[in-house]
């Protein structure tokens, strides 16, 4: 009887049969229609409930809430129910009962419905997955780690459990939606070699992946962003989900996709033009401060004058209302969108006044940047700013905050640092990076120019600080014998100090670790390269031999700083055409893909150094393309459009010039004309001199003309004509005074000079070079000056081109020197 009676029993006890009933609650719990027809459930069976139906309870209750609006408040209304405590109760009694999937996905529902992370129940919960953590399936890892995540636990010793199963189970994980979740949970906490992996991984199995499934591609780039790794094959892919799911993106998507993008430098025309689109369409539907502050930093910087008149009346009407982040989130979408909106700009800056102490040491930077560049002024607030920061800089100990706060009082209107602030920032200078030293160096160096027009002088205090920088920013360079690590630190480097200071010990550790500069890290190194104008033929080489090798590798987005030294710095590598044929051969492929903008600049870099692929050109130069280009000028920061328009003028003058088969019409003047109005730069000194001299050598002021137009308006800086037997000519009274806007006195489009001269007789033009026109370390003449000199002389002119460094020479230190400089280079002999 006990053999019969054990076997009975032992089902019950080993697979954990339900009540009969159990099903058919699940099913009641499933058809209720309000979280009081579950609770009521809950309360009447609350005896019998099995693990089972209470995750399924809080499933149930989870769907109710993800139909609401405002998720917040209805989450937390339904934790203070009177009867949550009950399900809460339950869940914790049967812990060690529920299945995998129930006990992680019961997890997650409780801390969306806010529960403290430190509830019993959360950490009962947290512990038994830890315990199971092994045997998860990835869809219940991913959802686990998205729990912690949700904790902020990114760096836990549990995370780092979790990448390494990831890591181990990589090469079988086949669902990209798990994969994906998963690579955002564990970003901060792997390796740049597991990062590779996951990228690859993601790359191979995104095909895989249902089109519409824009979540996917979203934590694809959001995990990309945590990295800072612009990989562009999978942005590309991601991309093409985003436009073409674009109709289905609520404005938090639209947001955070435009945030990465930002993030990653990765600029996409189309996507940035339809979400604008998309955008707009939403201004008169978000009548709540939280969605309409979000629209307004998201469509705000890309809108077009009209969007953003309707913006700024709009939230002027809702400031009232605005808390401190919101209030901090719209300065920095006005000072992003050029605002000059003046109500606005007073009633924001008095709500963050407001707020002020409230505020960490990031935000008063962001706030001080916003402020000054949108030129508000209140003595008051900036009072008040100036004592928060050096409050904070007083007990500051890290050196990224220390560096932030010092880098804000050096942008107020009085950016003087105290004793203890100037002691502060020694503390912590052995433990910088080299970004971090380059940004006390420019807060200090603005702090000097601060105090030398306020007092006339340095003191011995700001020297030595500089002094120190220059010590510990030597002893980091020192150390670096590891390419990655010795990046990381520079590619965010842009001040000067490190340009004058470091910047010759920075390529010779480049030069040493060159033989690391691969398809991956390329376009960075170029880019530097670019940013510093220092001419290294080791490293240009280097560039050109990976592009050679590895094109196949390298993604056509990279090419143009690529590109960018080599047409800077008029370089040509020993393998010139091969080199630049690779690159054409890449961008030819890609031409309807890369934008707009983008194929301006390709086309601009590559006509300094004479190359005028004509597909390119065609491509360029097309009603279509302008018409295209013209709505994404729209969107682009003043000072970008205007350097796309500049770059376009220079290239349609190129193409002109140097290409006239191609029937490539100048249709600029009236663009330069505009431009030009607005000029009204001064000689220099040198230049005064110049001119000077030259009017006493030609025989008076009437042979010599200053600051004259070309045809295609290149500015001159002193024009002459001699005759056949080298005899100054008078040209007339056309001469300008200093600062007056230069004279164009040709046919704008006229390409044939000749026949404006007498027979035999040249037009000369002398250019004085300054530093700017040359490489840094050598007297290389960079490409735009030669691009010029190429030019005028297609014109018609005899240009001397007049260096600094011959000009200030000791050599030529005397007036007698320096005239005769001149006679010879006019003349070719010292004529008398």
């Amino acid at each position: 009887m006990f053999r019969v009676r054990a076997i009975s029993t032992f089902p019950w006890r080993v697979f954990q049969f339900r009540p009969f009933s159990c099903e058919s609650l699940i099913v009641k719990m499933n058809n209720c229609t309000d979280e009081e027809q579950v609770f009521d459930l809950i309360e009447r069976n609350k005896a019998t409930l099995t693990e089972e139906q209470v995750g399924c309870a809080f499933s149930t209750l989870w769907r109710f809430q993800k139909q609401k609006i405002n998720l917040l408040r209805n989450a937390e209304s339904v934790r203070d129910h009177p009867k949550f405590l009950t399900l809460h109760n339950l869940a914790t009694s049967k812990i060690k009962l529920m299945n995998d999937s129930t006990l992680v996905n019961v997890l997650y529902i409780i801390q969306q419905f806010a529960v403290e992370a430190h509830d019993p129940i959360v950490e009962a919960l947290v512990t038994e997955a830890w315990e199971r953590l092994e045997r998860f399936d990835m869809n219940v890892l991913s959802l686990f780690s998205t729990c912690l995540a949700d904790q902020h636990l990114y760096c836990s010793p549990l995370m780092g459990e979790i990448a390494a199963i990831v890591n181990r189970n990589l090469e079988t994980i086949k669902d990209l939606r798990s994969l994906s979740v998963l690579m955002v949970s564990i970003s901060a906490l792997i390796s740049r070699c597991f990062q590779e992996q996951l990228v690859k991984k993601a790359e191979l199995l995104f095909d895989t992946v249902d089109a519409s499934n824009v979540n996917v591609s979203r934590r694809i780039v959001q995990f990309l962003r945590n990295v800072k790794h612009s990989y562009y094959p999978l942005l590309e892919k991601c991309n093409k989900v985003f436009l073409s799911n674009i109709n289905h993106l609520n404005l938090d998507s639209i947001s955070k996709i435009l945030g990465f993008y930002q993030v990653l430098q990765f600029h996409s025309f189309e996507f940035t033009i339809m979400a604008k689109k998309r955008l707009s369409e939403m201004i008169s539907l978000s009548d709540h401060p939280d969605n309409f502050v979000k629209l307004f930093v998201t469509l705000g910087p890309i809108a077009g004058p009209e969007e953003k008149k309707r913006l700024q009346s709009t939230m002027l009407l809702m400031s009232e209302e605005l808390t401190s982040q919101q209030a901090l989130a719209v300065v920095g979408a006005m000072e992003a969108m050029e605002s000059r909106n003046s109500h606005l700009i007073k009633k924001i800056a008095s709500i963050l006044h407001k707020y002020l102490d409230n505020y960490k040491p990031l935000e008063l930077l962001r706030i001080t940047q916003a402020l000054i560049f949108l030129q508000f002024q209140s003595k008051e607030l900036f009072v008040k700013l100036r004592d928060l920061l050096l409050s904070s800089l007083k007990v500051s100990v890290i050196p990224s905050e220390v560096s932030i706060l010092v880098c804000a009082i050096s942008m107020l209107p009085s950016p003087h640092i105290s004793e203890e602030g100037t002691s502060r920032i020694e503390a912590v200078l052995p433990q910088c990076h080299l970004s971090e030293l380059d940004d006390f160096a420019s807060s200090i160096l603005r702090w000097i120019q601060y105090d030398h027009r306020c007092s006339a002088r340095i003191t011995g205090k700001q020297l030595k600080l500089l002094q120190k920088l220059d010590l510990h920013g030597l002893q980091r360079l020192q150390e670096r014998n590891n390419f990655h690590m010795f990046w990381k630190e520079l590619k965010y480097i842009k001040g000067d100090w490190f340009c004058e200071s470091l910047l010759e010990e920075t390529i010779d550790t480049l030069q040493h670790l060159m033989d690391e500069i691969n398809y991956t890290n390329i376009s960075g190194v170029a880019s530097f390269i670019s940013r510093t104008n220092y001419l290294s033929s080791l490293l240009l080489d280097r560039i050109a031999s990976v592009v050679v090798q590895q094109i196949e590798k390298i993604h056509p987005f990279s090419i143009l700083p690529i590109l960018l030294p080599f047409s800077i710095l008029n370089y040509d590598p020993p393998q010139r055409d091969e080199f630049f044929g690779t690159c054409i051969r890449c961008i030819n492929a890609y031409l309807g893909i890369l934008d707009p903008l983008v194929l301006v600049f390709l086309g601009f870099s590559l006509a300094t150094l004479e190359y005028f692929p004509e597909d390119l050109l065609k491509t360029i130069f097309n009603i279509k393309f302008l018409a295209k280009l013209d709505s994404q000028l729209e969107i682009l920061p003043s000072s970008l459009r205007e350097r796309v328009q500049f770059r376009l003028m220079e290239l349609n003058r190129a193409v002109c010039l140097e290409c006239p088969e191609f029937e490539i019409p100048w249709f600029h003047d009236r663009f330069c004309q505009q431009l030009f109005n607005k000029d009204t730069g001064n000689m220099s000194l040198a230049q005064q001199e110049i001119y000077r001299m030259l009017a006493d050598i030609l025989g008076g002021v009437n042979c010599v003309k200053a600051s004259t137009l070309s045809p295609y308006y290149y500015t001159v800086d002193f024009e002459c004509i001699l005759d056949k037997r080298k005899r100054p000519l008078p040209c007339g009274n056309r001469n300008i005074t200093v600062g007056k806007q230069p004279g164009m006195y040709w046919e704008p489009s006229t390409q044939i000079v000749g026949s404006a001269l007498p027979p035999g007789a040249e037009r000369i033009a002398f250019e004085f070079l300054d530093s700017r026109a040359f490489c840094r370390n050598l007297p290389h003449l960079k490409g735009k000056s030669a691009m010029k000199k190429r030019h005028l002389e297609i014109l018609g002119y005899h240009v001397i081109q007049i260096p600094h460094f011959e000009w200030n020479s000791m050599a030529m230190s005397k007036k007698d020197a320096r005239i005769r400089y001149l006679r010879e280079h006019i003349f070719g002999t010292d004529k008398s």
